[in-house]
This record gives C-alpha cells, sequence and structure tokens, in this order.
C-alpha cells in the first residue's frame, strides 16, 4: 500500500498547478481516511528519506527545486528549442533548453545538463538548461524519403520528432532512387550549425505504396520481425503432439452450445461463450479463454520471445502475432467444431446480474457456432438465416444478462466513453480508399462485459489467495486534474463539481450524449484520465469502478493474460505455492513496465500507418470539404477532427478570417475581436483541404465558409456601431473607458488639493 501512496504523492506534486501544502492536507486532497493514514505516513517518510520530495518553510510539502545538474529525456521543438523531461520530479517540472544549448541532442536521446537560473517571472524563478552530455542515444537510424537537391542527396525523416534533413552519400551503393523509402544510419548528428550525415542501409521500396509504408512503420517503432528457428520449431512440435482426444483431468464440456464473436477478419479466437441456468434458476456464464500457457512454458524459447513481444501489433491489413501462426491461428484458436484446450470460468449470477458465486476450471470444448459481431446483431433483430437455433436462443439469453451486467457496473460507477472509432476501405493494393463508421452494435458489449466479468473474478481469486500477479491498473485522477476537468467543462455550458465523483461524470456523458459537443467532451474527459498499465500494484480499474481487476481473457494476443493464466493452472492443480515462488523469483514490476511499453508502441504504430494511410488519400482530394469538430484550441490555430476519417487538422489563426483573432484560455475559446465571432470546443465546423504533408503527417485546411461575414452583410446593433465609431478614434472601447476614468480621477485630486 505505501507503493501506491508514493506513486499518488509524486503525481500529485507534479502538477502544473500544485500549491505546497502541509502533511495533513495532502492527505486530504489524496482522500486518505484514518484508516489508510498509516500507509500514506510511510509513503511519505520514505520519499522524503531518499530526498524525491521536501519539507520546506512552514512545513509545506513540495518536490525538490532545481539545481546544479539533471538528468532526463530530451524533446526536441521544430524551432530549434527543446526540453528536458527530469528522470526525478521536481517543483519546477520540465526544464527548457534554448536553441543555442541543445548541442547536437535528439528527441528521446538521454542527456546530463547544467541548471542556469535565468531571473523572476510573474514571481517565479525562471530556470534554463544547457546540454553538456548525451548518455544514450534514443536511436541511430531513420526512415525517411530520398531526394535530390541543388546541395547532394538528402533524406526528409518521417514523422514529426526528428524534422531536420540528413546528407546521405553514395546512393548508389543500395540502388536508392528519388522518392525511395529508405532506412539511414547517422554518421554524425545535427548541430546549430550543420545537418547531420548518414548512410542508406537499406532501401524499403517506393514511398507511398502500402508494402513500403508498412516496413517503414516496422522499422520506425521497432516492430518484431520473424520468429527465429527455435520458436517456429517449438510451435510446430506442440501443434504435432496435440491430441484432443487425450484431454487429461480436463472437464469435457464439447456437448455444450458455446460460440465464439469476433471481428469478421479474425482468426485467432481466443474467447468463447456458453450459457445455461443452474437448478435455481441462477444465469451460468461460462467464459472459455484459450489454454495458451499449455502449449508455452515459462522460460522456453516461445515465453522468452512472446515476453519480449509483450503483444500481437495489429496494422491496418496486417497482423504481427506475439506467437507463431501455427499456435494463434491454429491450434490455440478456439475454431467451430474444433475441440481445443481452454480454461473456463463459470460465473452464476442472479436475474439482476449480481455475482453469486465463481468457478474456475481446466476443459476442453468445442464451439458450435463462429459469428461476426454483425452476424449476431442481426440475428438479434430477428434476422436468423445461417445461424443455428440454438445459437438464436443463446444469443438472446447473452444480451438480457448483458444488459442486467451493464446496469449493475453502471450503478457501481463504472465510466464508459463514447469515442466513435473509424474503420478503413482499403483496395487490394493496400490504399485507403473510404472509410466508416467502426460498427459498434450491442454485441460488442456484450462481449466487453463478460469479458470485464472475467478479469474481475480472476483477479479477486488471485486476490483471495495472496498470490503476487500481474494487474491491469487504471489509477483514479488526481484533485487537480479532475478541478482542471470542471473548469473545462464550463466552456462547453456544462457543470461538473471541483471534485467530481464518478456519478458526477457520468451524468455529464449522459447530458452531452447527441449534441455537438459530446465527441470533445468525451476526448477531454478521456484526457483527464490517466492511462491504464500493468503492474503488481493493487490500485484497481478506475473507469470499469472494479476493486480488483487483471487481464486474463486474451493470451493469444497479450503476455500479461499468459502470466495470469500460470497462476491460475498453479490454483487449479493445487500448487499455489510453487506459483508463490515463480512470483516471487520475477520481476512483475519490470515485466509490467516492458509490456505497458510495448502495448503503447503497438497503439502509437496502428495510429500512424492509418494516418499515413488517409493523408495519402486526402492528398489527392485537395479543395474536397470535410464535416469536422473541433477538439483543441491554441494561441496559433483550431485543431479539428474529421468526424468520417478520424484524422485530425490544424487551421492556422490567419486561415480564419479577416479579424484580430486571440485565444482565451480561461473561456477556451478563439475569439474575433472586431467582429465578436467565437470559435469554442466541440463545435462543428465544415473544413477545406488545403495541403496535406504525408512525411510530416500534417493535414492543413481553413474553414470550408468564411466564419466572419461581410461587412455589407453584417446588421450593425447599436453597441457594434458605437464600438465602431470608438475604433475609428483609434482605441478599443476597454482601453477609452479606462481613460477617461482615470482623467475623471486626475482632475477630482486636483480640485481636493
Amino acid at each position: 500500500m505505501a507503493e501506491v501512496y508514493k506513486k499518488k504523492i509524486i503525481g500529485l506534486l507534479k502538477h502544473a498547478d500544485y500549491q505546497p501544502v502541509k502533511l495533513g492536507q495532502l492527505a486530504k486532497t489524496l482522500g486518505v481516511d484514518a484508516e489508510r493514514y498509516p500507509y500514506f505516513k510511510e509513503a511519505f517518510d520514505q520519499l522524503r528519506g531518499a530526498g524525491h520530495i521536501v519539507m520546506g518553510t512552514g512545513n509545506l510539502v513540495s518536490l525538490p527545486s532545481l539545481a546544479g545538474e539533471i538528468v532526463g529525456t530530451f524533446r526536441a521543438n521544430p524551432k530549434g528549442f527543446g526540453f528536458i523531461v527530469p528522470r526525478e520530479a521536481n517543483s519546477h517540472g520540465d526544464l527548457f533548453v534554448p536553441p543555442s544549448a541543445t548541442g547536437d541532442a535528439m528527441t528521446g536521446d538521454i542527456v546530463v545538463a547544467k541548471v542556469r537560473r535565468q531571473g523572476m517571472r510573474a514571481g517565479q524563478v525562471r530556470y534554463s538548461g544547457e546540454i553538456i552530455e548525451i548518455l544514450e542515444r534514443a536511436q541511430n537510424r531513420f526512415v525517411g524519403t530520398l531526394a535530390k537537391h541543388a546541395e547532394g542527396w538528402l533524406v526528409q525523416p518521417d514523422g514529426s520528432s526528428f524534422v531536420e534533413p540528413i546528407s546521405v552519400d553514395d546512393v548508389t551503393a543500395k540502388n536508392a532512387k528519388a522518392k525511395d523509402k529508405v532506412v539511414v544510419e547517422m554518421l554524425t548528428y545535427p548541430t546549430a550549425e550543420c545537418i547531420g550525415r548518414g548512410v542508406i542501409i537499406e532501401v524499403l521500396g517506393r514511398a507511398g505504396q502500402y508494402d513500403t509504408e508498412i516496413k517503414s512503420i516496422v522499422h520506425q517503432y521497432h516492430l518484431p520481425g520473424e520468429f527465429d528457428g527455435k520458436c517456429i520449431e517449438q510451435a510446430r512440435q506442440a501443434a504435432t503432439e496435440f491430441n484432443p482426444d487425450r484431454p487429461g483431468k480436463r472437464e469435457d464440456i464439447t456437448d455444450k452450445v458455446v460460440i465464439t464473436i469476433d471481428p469478421p477478419d479474425a482468426k485467432d479466437f481466443d474467447d468463447a461463450i456458453s450459457l445455461e441456468k443452474d437448478g435455481e434458476g441462477n444465469w451460468v456464464l461460462g467464459v472459455h479463454i484459450a489454454d495458451v500457457s499449455a502449449f508455452v512454458t515459462g522460460d522456453s524459447p516461445l515465453d522468452i520471445e512472446a515476453k519480449a513481444r509483450g503483444n500481437s501489433v495489429y496494422l491496418p491489413g496486417k497482423t504481427i502475432p506475439m506467437l507463431p501462426e501455427v499456435l494463434s491461428n491454429g491450434i490455440c484458436s478456439l475454431q467451430p467444431d474444433q475441440k481445443r484446450f481452454a480454461k473456463s470460468a463459470y460465473l452464476t449470477y442472479d436475474q439482476n446480474g449480481r455475482i453469486v458465486s465463481r468457478r474456475f476450471a481446466n476443459s476442453i470444448i468445442r464451439s458450435t457456432q463462429r459469428l461476426t459481431y454483425q452476424q449476431a446483431d442481426k440475428a438479434l433483430k430477428g434476422r436468423t438465416k445461417g445461424v443455428k437455433s440454438e445459437v438464436v436462443a443463446l444469443l438472446k439469453n447473452m444480451e438480457a444478462l448483458s444488459r442486467a451486467i451493464e446496469q449493475r457496473r453502471t450503478e457501481n460507477g463504472m465510466i464508459h466513453l463514447d469515442l466513435p472509432e473509424t474503420e478503413l476501405v482499403m483496395d487490394k493494393s493496400g490504399r485507403v480508399v473510404d472509410a466508416h463508421p467502426a460498427d459498434d452494435s450491442y454485441p460488442h458489449t456484450i462481449i466487453e462485459m463478460f469479458m470485464v466479468e472475467a478479469n474481475d473474478a480472476v483477479a479477486s481469486l488471485l486476490d483471495k489467495l495472496n498470490v503476487a500477479f500481474i494487474r491491469r491498473i487504471h489509477p483514479e485522477p488526481d484533485a487537480l486534474t479532475l478541478k482542471n476537468l470542471a473548469v473545462l467543462i464550463k466552456a462547453f455550458g456544462f457543470t461538473l463539481p471541483r471534485s467530481p465523483d464518478r456519478a458526477a461524470i457520468q451524468s455529464l456523458l449522459a447530458a452531452v450524449k447527441g449534441r455537438d459537443c459530446s465527441f470533445a467532451v468525451n476526448l477531454a474527459v478521456l484526457r483527464s484520465f490517466e492511462k491504464a498499465q500493468y503492474s503488481p500494484l493493487h490500485i484497481g480499474h478506475y473507469a470499469l469502478a472494479s476493486t480488483h481487476y487483471c487481464h486474463f481473457t486474451s493470451p493469444i494476443r497479450r503476455y500479461a493474460d499468459l502470466i495470469v493464466h500460470r497462476m491460475l493452472d498453479a490454483y487449479l492443480q493445487n500448487r499455489l505455492d510453487q506459483a508463490k515462488d515463480i512470483s516471487a523469483g520475477v520481476d512483475l514490476t519490470e515485466i509490467g513496465k516492458h509490456i505497458t511499453f510495448t502495448e503503447e508502441r503497438a497503439d502509437n504504430a496502428e495510429r500512424e500507418l492509418t494516418a499515413v494511410l488517409i493523408l495519402q488519400m486526402l492528398s489527392n482530394r485537395i479543395g474536397e470539404d470535410l464535416a469536422c469538430v473541433t477538439t483543441g484550441l491554441t494561441g496559433f490555430g483550431v485543431f479539428v477532427q474529421s468526424r468520417k476519417f478520424g484524422i485530425d487538422g490544424l487551421i492556422r489563426m490567419e486561415d480564419l478570417g479577416p479579424d484580430q483573432w486571440k485565444f482565451d484560455k480561461r473561456t477556451q475559446s478563439i475569439l474575433g475581436l472586431r467582429s465578436g465571432h467565437s470559435i469554442r470546443l466541440g463545435q462543428s465546423l465544415n473544413a477545406r483541404i488545403v495541403s496535406v504533408n504525408v512525411p510530416a503527417r500534417q493535414l492543413n485546411l481553413t474553414p470550408a465558409e468564411p466564419l466572419i461575414k461581410p461587412a455589407a452583410e453584417r446588421k450593425e446593433t447599436g453597441k457594434s456601431k458605437k464600438r465602431k465609431r470608438v475604433r475609428e478614434k483609434g482605441q478599443p472601447p476597454k482601453a477609452r473607458v479606462q481613460k477617461a476614468r482615470k482623467q475623471k480621477t486626475r482632475k477630482r485630486d486636483r480640485r481636493r488639493r
């Protein structure tokens, strides 16, 4: 518990709006009650003893101040300056590095910087840094497009993390041509005076082609490639030795009605569902998960490789599996009419969807039918062609139970964000030709509810057994973040308490449902949450309102689930002491950090490739209009998202129209000072495509229709005419009133003298 509070304390003190408070107020802000105060105090004392926090004048708690030198990760800005994110939190936050002091550091490099005091501003000490050493390069290879310029051959790197061109020599050594996508290894890094130099080590293909862009993303994100010989040999041996007619001590439920529901293009079916009633009229839900642990043993070549990969990667049109396909799409996949090994969670519910009991077993199953989400939805709506009668009956019962579970979890505080996803339409060559909203029919919710319940049940069991395991945690947002969310929500015309609980957030999301601002509000709530992660810390899952939670239901594609399966297997075979020894012998914290990283890497790779493919399509649609919604406002422009394609674009301030535009942070709006026109978050806006920069991942837009009407068309009110007369005299209204007041005060003072 002390480790949990360490995380919460540091998280709160790092917040930009944190003001130093005394220990008691800190505990109150973090919601620490009397029962848990000793754990909080233990965490505080440990952090203070290690120098991570300090207690200063007036016993106010804060992070240590900047001084001397710091070590951190450098983040470069295209304008030449950058910031260092310190390894150890401090009261100042990230350290600004001016262009003249960045050396040849690049984004992601681990650097040492000398801290310099720059004086005071607004009552606060200002600091800057000078990079004096690079401890570790983030990468020495980049992917980009080759081009011939007057000064020689240059490679323009993909993405926005490194935007400077790289000079390359002897392009003929790899038969590279202009407009080829290439991999460059750095020879010298860029400085303030010179661009970097490199050598081409691989030609990926013609820029813009699907296969080339896939290779580019794989290199850029260091995604895994083919499995080595030992892994393939182990997988083939497991497939050869698999004998479903010799299941051992497994429960045989091959005669039960069991179905899988997955996307149309899925091949790795790792979860199946059964549902029956017991003698007392209660529902008995069976969640049957592919038993990967029966084929991938700990510390084997496949286990080591699966741990390194962390998860499968799903890119548009391509999957990079965590396990060889002979397992993931073969003997582990719960294919219809095939006997398969599974781990089954049997969850018994009353008619209101409340848990009555839980039971777990090793089993052998046979899927009755494989359905897509669309097929299941049609069957529930009465279009049952091609669906077996017993499966239709099962689906109806599944829907009834799912709705009861969903209602119960919602009453307990589960938060559901409505953030529509986009599904790409691709031609045979891999080019995106269109997009449409992804299917979100109710069968998705059915499977989601059942998987969440199974994950919750397994975590509850392992906690009861006092076994250390990898959890899926989602920390509660800190008080300052929730306070800022409440302020932001006011800009949408809604109210939220300064310290909103789950019920308040649920009410907000229900209030905006179906409105133009729904997407932006849901996005704002999402951004106020921390990312879910893997860790042995017992924090719970905030968004799901679960005290106990782990991942159990996808061991084919997630290593976290495979670890949990091994723990559950030890329990089922009465080898719990052995399981405790195993968990004690591995660093679950480090494993959690690694698989959290690989998950984020996969998400980022998928997001970037999706953006590339959409931008390629939009580059052929210059001048077309997009229906958008505003998602971000800054001092330099408006960020919008296309409702159809889900791609973000920027309308620069100077392109908004003939006015003096100003960003008002307090009201979260951009105001036209002359016209009075305002742009707010969540506002619908039709935007026209001006230009597309695929390598830089940029979409530039302009309003499709003028935001400001021509002067002749604007009907002037009395107030606007008065403001116009004032402007003609050379002063804005507010300035003129203030000046008049000052003159009046001076006259009064002279009379008094």
